[in-house]
């Protein structure tokens, strides 16, 4: 489906409950860098299930929502201004998932505007910039895209990559469709966007205690983005509940849906009942 809003046209999953009546408020998932609606695949209906609508998208440049060439449409502030957009179009509060990079942009939504929101959730995100192994691959993407194009790096790089993590060949037909359609100029944007984020935990947690506004921290036990520890401690700063995947790495959506979705599903009805 699509989601047309005052800021452009959004490509978008939608669940609901078997019924087809929403009798709790509903949800909004929003993907991380390189990724799409489809990472929220193994959890939407189950997340319906529990009687609201759920929706998962596309950001601008991503996958089937278009996006422009101009680099600085893809600021944080600018796809945070977007995800605002899209919850205006779906007419209530969302309960609002950032997954990684999603992260990033939703906090930007809940700090501009709390009132769009039922909760807000940061699933395997960060309070700055990431580290590690993937700030390596991020900056690798970075110098080796202009040079040698965004097909040797599939061809020598991601797809050998997946392979050998014994990603199912159907699979990995997909991420290639995926990877393609991404805009070039979102890529590289995000890219920077991702390796160069100032912490904005302390102005996060000014707007949601000011506004009462309860905060999940989720993250896979695993996780080889942002560390474990260091989301901890983000928890921590916010004052927001923790839950841990167990088994899960960064993508506990995909790694482990039913846990994931138990999770969720529990702290939206509680944040509900506040």
């Amino acid at each position: 489906m699509d989601i047309e809003t005052s800021r452009g046209r959004f490509a978008a999953l939608e669940a609901f409950p078997g019924s087809g009546i929403s009798e709790r408020g509903p949800a909004l998932l929003v993907p991380g860098f390189t990724g799409s609606k489809e990472d929220f695949i193994a959890v939407l209906q189950t997340l319906a299930g529990a009687g609201r609508r759920v929706l998962a998208l596309d950001m601008r440049g991503q996958y089937e929502t278009p996006g422009p060439d101009d680099a600085s449409a893809y600021s944080c502030s600018e796809l945070g201004a977007d995800i605002s957009a899209v919850i205006e179009a779906v007419g209530d509060p969302v309960h609002l998932v950032g997954h990684s990079f999603g992260g990033l942009v939703t906090r930007e939504t809940v700090i501009t505007d709390p009132s769009l929101v039922e909760s807000h959730t940061l699933m395997s995100s960060g309070p700055a910039a990431v580290g590690g192994g993937r700030e390596v691959e991020g900056r690798v993407l970075l110098a080796a895209l202009p040079k040698v194009g965004l097909e040797h790096l599939w061809a020598t790089r991601m797809e050998p990559d997946a392979m050998a993590k014994g990603v199912p060949p159907e699979i990995v037909a997909f991420l290639r469709r995926r990877m393609f359609m991404n805009s070039g100029a979102g890529l590289m944007a995000m890219a920077n966007e991702v390796l160069s984020s100032a912490d904005r935990v302390d102005q996060l947690a000014k707007v949601t205690g000011g506004a009462g506004l309860p905060v999940l921290v989720l993250y896979g036990e695993n996780d080889d983005a942002w560390d474990p520890d260091e989301q901890a401690l983000m928890a921590e700063r916010l004052g927001a509940r923790k839950v841990v995947i167990p088994g899960a790495a960064h993508s506990p959506a995909v790694e482990a849906p039913e846990t994931t979705a138990s999770a969720l599903t529990a702290f939206w009805n509680d944040a509900e009942r506040i």
